[in-house]
């Protein structure tokens, strides 16, 4: 176990870090060649403009971001961010409401009974160089009758997070309600996808199309836009230089727009051909989040990507154990010492040890993980997604179960391949074997949200890789200043480190609660930082009308049905069989409440009633503009690349690189 002293010195290199990077921060953001990097999107909206004049306070650094990200409310970030980015802050108003309750519980009451053991009073001589272990459950007796403490707070902190998650799914679920009825006429609430559509003799596909929607639909269709790709054929001109000549060709598919919203989610949610595997339609996505390459794709094209990425996913997650277990052995001095003799006289130095056991792991772990959500991003966009944010969403998915199988799991069962094997052996060890586990791990875990999560929330205001990328690009490419493009927010590598430290702090609120206040530290720090990046720096790419939430309430639920399995374990460890027998309900009284929630809420996640589509139809009745929005339909969805060199249109989402605008 980590020493105290080593805890504190990684505190203290983290939290150095972190104001470092705000006192640089605050001065290069006053900088005039820095607005490109530190305020694009401002630049962009013409909200912000460049300083030409020199004053003595841009050399100064101060605080009042702070108070600019703080102040806008939250109907002002819907209006400049949409409704993900609202969502996203509420990530963090939800997490620091349960970390706080939990902190309240967990520092004023079970920390000192944990940190007291068997003793009647708190002995705090020689604290720096106590373990970490004497601040955990571990360090409490078996059998002790204060275990009941623990055992009751883990009913209390339950009920708790139960009642914030239904009123925050109701909350987002109003909201997105409310974002659907005052929002404009947009292509795709009158749009869906029709894929495998049948060819017909002496026919064009969109001859069929327009046969088939106007015989069936006569009341309710408008028009449709078949999908195309590029064929490039070879040829020789007069002075027999060989250039490229582009074909456009017809493919299976194609967008077809109703006159209501009403209609068109008839024409979604009702199969239209005698063959299932004909005239299949899905949700069409708004012409800007069109994700183009795989319009071509076959279905056995696609069936035979989504396999490869399964399979790359799993061999991605075989090779990160490698550095899962460089970072455990460099929590272990002794296991040092073994496989480098030559350092063991610097490892006996008091900092170095502090700094490799507190500082070296989390941060060689953090370096790694920052390779997976780029490498998510791809195993997604192969999978025969169309749109970007649907590539984004999956992505997200992956991200979070990836880092919580190898940030967690891995890491937990990484002492011993005993634990491993017996995980898959022996189900019913299950909670035994975490309850072993998951505690001898406390420490590394409170490391990990220092380094992982101050450090690089606090490295995100800073944007050091793109000041660098920046600094370079004018001094030594002579770029102008005009030249730069405004980044989107990474939902699919932000949204999972919340919840892993959700995760992380679920799991330890009543076996190791000195995490707490670093967990709730990390969440206000968030807060501010990103609702300022959120304000000031990124430009959404695409809205999926508040679509992660259901991820994040899915992962919370997760996280309590595991810390309910390490209670069973536990209390049953520390021969306290009653408590662990009550505590059994506990996770299927979770299961239930989820399964309520999923009934009420999920839903309206994946389509609108009738009722509101229906009422807002009739609105748009007294819309003057709705004839025109039409005839835009009619040609909103094309391919960017097939339009001529003179196209003007937004939509390029075809040639941007997917990594840059994801």
């Amino acid at each position: 176990m980590m020493l105290f002293s080593a805890l504190l010195t990684s505190v203290g290199i983290n939290l150095g870090l972190c104001v470092l990077f705000f006192i640089l921060y605050s001065v290069l953001r006053k900088q005039p060649g820095n607005a490109d990097v530190y305020a694009p999107r401002l630049l962009a909206d013409g909200k912000s403009r460049r300083r030409v004049h020199f004053d003595l306070d841009r050399l100064l650094p101060s605080a009042g971001w702070i108070t600019g990200a703080w102040r806008p409310s939250e109907a002002e970030l819907l209006s400049v961010s949409g409704l993900d980015a609202v969502v996203f802050m509420r990530i963090f108003i939800f997490s620091f409401k349960v970390f706080a309750f939990a902190t309240a519980i967990g520092v004023f009451v079970l920390l000192p009974i944990n940190y007291m053991g068997n003793q009647l009073i708190l002995d705090f001589t020689d604290l720096p160089n106590k373990s970490l272990e004497s601040f955990t459950i571990s360090n409490v007796d078996d059998g002790s009758n204060r275990l009941w403490i623990h055992f009751s707070a883990v009913y209390v902190f339950t009920v708790f997070v139960w009642y914030l998650l239904y009123a925050e799914y109701d909350y987002i679920s109003s909201k997105r309600l409310a974002s659907f009825h005052s929002s404009k006429p947009k292509p795709h609430q009158f749009t869906v996808l029709v894929r495998s559509i049948p060819p017909s003799p002496g026919k064009s596909y969109s001859d069929v199309i327009e046969s088939f929607f106007t015989e069936y639909y006569p009341s309710t269709y408008l028009s449709h836009c078949v999908v195309r790709r590029k064929n490039k054929l070879k040829g020789l001109i007069s002075d027999r230089a060989e250039q490229s000549s582009v074909v456009v060709k017809e493919v299976a598919a194609a967008f077809v727009s109703f006159k209501t919203r009403f209609g068109t989610a008839v024409a979604l949610h009702i199969r239209q051909g005698i063959k299932p595997t004909e005239w299949v339609t899905e949700p069409a996505p708004d012409p800007e989040d069109v994700y183009w390459p795989f319009f071509s794709a076959s279905f056995a094209k696609r069936w035979f990507f989504n396999v490869a990425v399964y399979i790359a996913s799993v061999v991605l997650t075989i090779l990160f154990l490698g550095p899962v277990l460089l970072v455990q052995g460099l929590t272990h001095l002794e296991q040092l010492e073994i496989w480098f003799p030559s350092l063991k006289s610097v490892l006996e130095v008091k900092f170095v040890s502090q700094v490799v056991t507190g500082y070296l792991p989390s941060l060689i772990l953090q370096m790694f993980l920052a390779l997976v959500p780029p490498i998510m991003i791809i195993f997604s966009s192969i999978q025969g997604y169309i749109a970007l944010s649907q590539i984004g969403r999956s992505a997200c998915f992956k991200v979070l179960w990836f880092t919580i199988w190898n940030i967690f799991f891995a890491n937990v069962l990484s002492g011993s391949v005993l634990y491993r094997v017996q995980i898959f052996l022996e189900l019913k060890n299950i909670p035994s074997i975490l309850a072993v586990a998951v505690p001898s791990q406390a420490s590394f875990f409170i490391a990990y949200v220092v380094t992982s999560g101050w450090t690089s929330t606090a490295s995100e205001v800073f944007r050091l890789k793109p000041f660098l990328f920046s600094f370079f690009k004018k001094r030594f490419c002579k770029a102008s200043n005009e030249d730069f493009e405004v980044p989107s927010m990474k939902y699919h590598r932000d949204i999972p480190r919340l919840l892993l430290f959700g995760l992380v702090g679920i799991i330890y609120f009543f076996l190791a609660p000195l995490i707490l206040p670093f967990i709730v530290l990390y969440y206000c720090l968030g807060y501010v930082i990103y609702r300022h990046q959120l304000l000031n720096v990124y430009a959404p790419k695409y809205e999926t009308d508040g679509q992660f939430w259901p991820i994040v309430h899915d992962s919370t639920i997760f996280s309590l049905i595991l810390m309910h399995v390490i209670a069973i374990g536990i209390f049953g460890l520390k021969k306290l069989s009653l408590a662990s027998s009550l505590t059994i309900p506990l996770p299927i009284l979770t299961l239930i409440f989820n399964s309520y929630c999923r009934r009420r809420f999920l839903p309206i996640f994946k389509s609108f009633s009738a009722e509101s589509l229906i009422k807002k139809d009739r609105s748009d009745e007294k819309d003057p503009t709705i004839s025109a929005f039409h005839n835009e339909l009619a040609t909103a969805y094309e391919d960017p690349s097939l339009m001529p060199a003179n196209y003007t249109g937004n939509n390029d989402t075809h040639t941007t690189p997917l990594l840059h605008t994801l």
